[in-house]
């Protein structure tokens, strides 16, 4: 007898599945309801949001509804039909590029409609099974998925550890003379959960060692690091050591959508070679036509990237100056590492929306290690210096709260089947 197929699925959820009748609708899926921004509204009540990526503020700038709507007036949302290569192409898709392109400092450049499906086809089309993969165990889930289409051999580096890069690269040196294959070194820019960058300049320096191409995920650098906000490669002075540049639309742009930037040879071999794109719908000319826009914003507005850094620095300072311990963070991402158990997480979490009215993410094991809890905050341009001291003071009260053992004691009465 051939098991039935749903069985497993039916008797096993899956490491978050499992916890949904718990945590479904308030813990993970919530609904925030209002228009975007720093205050919003959650379970009915009125919350000072921490958990919207639009760094720069741009999902309500005026200019850039004003582009969605005329952009929407004018084609529909459905506007073009069928994939790039076929009926979707437009000159506004060209426009976007080159501007994209010359914005990061790249010969080429070629949208994506998503940023998870785009770093999966990428890596899928970059490498063949005689070529060796070395990527940052910590790699954002889009990465690792790419990596999975892989038939060839790759090898994980201890995050962000020269030693390690050093060592696995090594090892796919000698196996990639066996193999008659080339190396692609994988890495971000930004990495999304504990705020520290990549270590792209140290990575570019051993390609006088090494002979491997760099692909850079750079989602939360875009935007937010570097002089003209061209993202970590810019801000670390090693751009042109970059090989192959990619963002998304969905952090600084407040968009859909998202780029993958190289020489014209690397793009040009990429536009005829990304499944995710050559058999999807192009991108809609709302997001396409919005996103030019934004782009325009981003190089002529640095006042917006400047007000973002003010609140950036003052969350962050605010938080070590009260002994706060937010890790090695050197960007916008800000986490706050605090010591106790799932249940401790849950009942701490559920204050802080219902009686201190802070919305913010919260991540533990086995995303980090077990007794951790991290609070994860992304301050935004919209934020307001009132909004950041309301803030502290909360996050003062609840870490006296999980130091004095209320939380605990308060978890020890509620029924939570979770590891602690």
């Amino acid at each position: 007898m051939v098991k039935d197929l749903f069985e497993r699925i039916q008797s096993n959820k899956g490491p978050l599945g499992k916890w949904a009748s718990q945590a479904e609708g308030y813990f993970v899926f919530p609904k925030l309801e209002g228009e975007l921004g720093p205050r919003m509204k959650f379970a009915g009540k009125d919350i000072l949001n921490w958990s919207l990526n639009d760094y720069l503020g741009l999902a309500n700038h005026p200019e850039v509804r004003q582009a969605d709507t005329d952009a929407a007036i004018q084609f529909g949302a459905a506007y073009p039909m069928g994939a790039r290569m076929m009926s979707g192409h437009t000159t506004y898709h060209e426009q976007l590029e080159k501007e994209l392109a010359e914005f990061v400092m790249k010969e080429s450049a070629y949208l994506l409609n998503f940023g998870y499906q785009g770093m999966v086809s990428i890596i899928d089309a970059l490498v063949t099974k005689n070529d060796i993969i070395v990527y940052d165990v910590d790699s954002h889930a889009c990465i690792i998925d790419g990596v999975r289409l892989h038939m060839g051999k790759r090898f994980t580096y201890k995050h962000n550890d020269l030693e390690s890069m050093e060592k696995n690269l090594q090892r796919a040196t000698k196996m990639a003379k066996e193999t008659g294959g080339g190396i692609l070194f994988i890495t971000e820019g930004v990495f999304g959960m504990r705020g520290q960058q990549g270590k792209l300049k140290e990575i570019v320096a051993m390609k006088e060692k090494y002979n491997f191409r760099l692909l850079v995920d750079d989602a939360h650098g875009f935007g937010t690091l570097g002089k003209t906000g061209a993202g970590a490669g810019e801000e670390q002075g090693c751009q042109d050591g970059i090989d192959v540049y990619f963002s998304t639309f969905a952090k600084s742009m407040a968009n859909i959508g998202a780029f993958v930037a190289a020489d014209k040879d690397v793009i040009d071999y990429l536009k005829y070679n990304l499944r995710s794109q050559m058999f999807a719908k192009a991108l809609p000319m709302i997001q396409t036509i919005g996103s030019l826009k934004r782009l325009e914003l981003l190089r002529k507005s640095s006042e917006i990237k400047d007000k973002l850094w003010v609140n950036v620095n003052a969350l962050q300072n605010g938080l070590k100056e009260k002994g706060f311990n937010i890790g090695d963070t050197n960007t916008c991402i800000t986490p706050v590492y605090l010591e106790g158990s799932i249940p401790e997480a849950m009942v701490m979490v559920n204050d802080l929306r219902e009686n201190y009215g802070i919305f913010l993410s919260i991540v533990v094991y086995p995303v980090i290690p077990k007794g951790i809890i991290l609070l994860r905050m992304i301050p935004t341009a919209s934020h307001t210096i009132e909004d950041i001291n309301e803030t502290l003071t909360a996050f003062e009260a609840i870490r006296e709260k999980l130091v004095n053992g209320t939380y605990k004691a308060i978890a020890e009465k509620t029924t939570v089947d979770m590891e602690a």
